[in-house]
């Protein structure tokens, strides 16, 4: 066999580029990641009311256990890593705990010690815990970790409305030095809102560095910023362990920071799936739990090395996409210059010489993202049910609550205020119960159809219904057609859910073929549905995006949009029809883009028999949705391979 083929046998996650591509691209990661990981130390700094020289240190601790890190994920070692191009960095969800943590412990240095030790204890426990985690991962659905994001989001916006008025300085701003201020945040944010309407690409995903820098730049122009730290500081420096004294550890601290690792690993989660899916790898266990283990060990050993807790960083999987280069040892390039560039001082003074005002607008981009995801999140949830409205509604109150009257955890006993002080404790405490009170305490639901905001439906009661009843119940399953259903309803009784789902795929597929296209007619082209940025039209159309839309547009190139858009019209040119795809989790553009040209060259009859089977898919996964334990046969193979784990 030749040197060549055994070459085209590597995977293309595990091919090594030429150094200077690989220098180049490794650099590209580091500029699109820098800004999202020097504002985590810049803001709780802040926060905590740390010396600029703290923050300094805090800066190039961040930046060399962010490359330590990222080695940790993509090359990997033993069980730990997912050897796939993850960079590794701090994690949002961790700001508004640890600054709680550290107010509640006085602040300034003297609260650094029991943020410490918090993070190195949930560092810890997440790396023992991470091939069990798929058995824990059903306590955070959708509606708990959507609330936390949002709670997250809003409570930081505080935090950067706090940069604005006081500036770098932490003196209240009065006057025209308050309108200096806000015009500073205002032009920051403006920058950065222009970058994301007139850039796409890699531009798109440097757009807080950029303003960051014309901010800065204005500044200094003005002299409203100095850079004279960067002249005090060493040109070499190495963090050392516990620079800021032995950790301390308390009940109540490690309980939130055990809560941000358990959201952090269902984000670290859902980022490796969309990595395996750029890079075109199946995921399976293993590769979650060598995720999650590099996640524990590198928070653990960030507590160590005065950093903070460490998740995957997911808008450098989409610069993988843009870029197309799929290979893990490019973020390993990138981990080693972030630990170069954590041995340098001089580049954190640099970073800590940023304007308050300039920080706080482009951290309010940042957070209001973050809140953004947990709306998005949350529309992943059935809102109807009025137990996750009282999840929702109940969490947010409670946060905003503490948030606003922070005074409040002065009624409560001394052990309880580390939890009153934080809007995102409360709020992750009470989401995090409600869910279990809702949904896993008391009576166990059986087999039953669950229609939206109602009550659940046994099947005895379907049997029971009327020919209109059971249509209006089931009326989701094929939007604007009702004749699949009432055919369905003529089969009745049903003795269990598996006889129901074959009424209905029955039915369908024994329809006319008039009444077939009718109905695939109804559905909405897949090409239409990825590239449309408002998708939602009309109920049914709500739900076919929310089936199709793992492979949104905001991942996709010009070259992918054309391909899809091709085959997209070449489809319904010859057929008249909408192209139709059924997708799943393991879905990739590059297949539904290939295996639609294969239907474009089949005939008439073969591809409306091909499309009706893709309407029955989608059917079949709305019945899943509607249906408790709609296949029982498979439920129980998923409880089996759970105990394997």
């Amino acid at each position: 066999m030749s040197a060549a083929t055994l070459e085209r046998r590597v995977h293309p996650v595990d091919q090594v580029p030429p150094v200077p591509k690989l220098t180049v691209l490794g650099l590209q990661h580091v500029l699109a990641f820098y800004a999202g990981a020097v504002i985590v130390p810049i803001v709780i700094a802040g926060a905590l009311d740390l010396s600029t020289q703290d923050l300094i240190h805090l800066i190039n601790a961040d930046l060399f256990t962010c490359g330590i890190a990222t080695i940790i994920q993509s090359v990997g070692f033993w069980k730990v890593g997912v050897r796939l191009p993850l960079i590794q960095g701090v994690t949002f969800t961790a700001v508004s705990p640890i600054i709680a943590i550290g107010l509640a412990a006085g602040g300034g240095r003297e609260g650094l010690p029991e943020i410490y030790g918090s993070i190195i204890v949930a560092g810890l426990a997440t790396f023992f815990i991470a091939p069990y985690f798929s058995r824990l991962i059903r306590f955070f659905p959708p509606v708990v970790t959507g609330t936390l994001l949002t709670v997250m989001g809003t409570t930081l916006i505080g935090v950067s409305a706090g940069d604005i008025v006081r500036g770098a300085t932490g003196v209240t701003a009065e006057g025209t030095e308050l309108a200096r201020n806000l015009a500073y945040a205002l032009a920051t944010l403006g920058v950065i809102v222009l970058m994301q309407r007139f850039f796409k690409g890699f531009m798109a995903t440097i757009a807080v560095l950029i303003g960051l820098v014309l901010g800065t730049a204005v500044a200094l122009m003005l002299g409203d910023a100095s850079f004279t730290q960067v002249a005090d500081a060493s040109w070499v420096g190495v963090t050392t362990p516990f620079w800021f004294g032995w950790p301390k550890f308390t009940f109540a601290a490690i309980v939130s920071m055990l809560i941000v690792m358990a959201i952090t690993a269902v984000e670290t989660t859902g980022d490796v799936f969309a990595t395996g899916e750029v890079v075109g790898k199946r995921i399976t266990p293993q590769h979650i739990a060598g995720a999650l283990r590099a996640d524990g060990l590198s928070t653990a050993i960030g507590g160590v090395l005065n950093s903070f807790p460490y998740t995957c960083f997911a808008q450098n999987v989409g610069l993988v996409r843009l870029t197309r280069v799929k290979s893990r040892w490019v973020v390993a390039m990138a981990g080693a210059f972030m630990i170069i560039l954590g041995l340098l001082p001089k580049a954190g003074a640099i970073v800590a010489a940023i304007p308050g005002p300039v920080l706080g607008g482009a951290s309010l981009a940042m957070f209001a993202n973050v809140a953004f995801v947990g709306i998005q999140t949350l529309g992943k949830a059935d809102l109807h049910d009025n137990r996750n409205q009282v999840i929702v509604s109940t969490s947010l109150a409670l946060a905003m609550l503490v948030t606003l009257q922070p005074g409040i955890a002065q009624a409560v006993p001394s052990w309880l205020q580390i939890f009153f002080g934080s809007g995102v404790t409360i709020g992750a405490i009470t989401a995090i119960i409600l869910n279990l009170l809702f949904f896993h305490v008391g009576r166990r639901r059986g087999p039953d159809v669950a229609t939206s905001g109602r009550d659940p439906l046994s099947l005895d009661r379907i049997n029971a219904m009327d020919e209109e009843r059971f249509v209006e119940t089931f009326a989701g399953l094929y939007p604007g057609e009702t004749w699949p259903i009432r055919a369905a309803y003529e089969s009745r009784p049903f003795a269990s859910s598996g006889e129901l789902r074959a009424a209905f795929q029955n039915s369908l597929m024994s329809g006319t073929e008039a009444q077939q296209r009718q109905l695939i007619i109804q559905y909405r082209d897949i090409a239409d549905l990825l590239l449309d940025e408002d998708p939602g039209h009309t109920p049914a159309d709500v739900v076919a995006f929310t089936e199709t839309g793992s492979l949104a547009a905001d991942r996709m190139d010009d070259h992918d949009r054309e391909g899809l858009m091709a085959v997209s019209r070449a489809y319904q040119e010859k057929f008249g029809l909408p192209l139709v795809v059924a997708l799943n989790a393991t879905t990739t553009l590059d297949s539904v883009v290939e295996q639609s040209w294969v239907r474009v060259e089949a005939s008439p009859e073969r591809e409306l028999h091909k499309a009706v089977g893709e309407v029955a898919n989608i059917a079949d996964r709305r019945f899943d949705a509607l249906v408790a334990d709609a296949n029982p046969i498979r439920s129980a193979w998923a409880r089996k391979f759970e105990t394997l784990n």
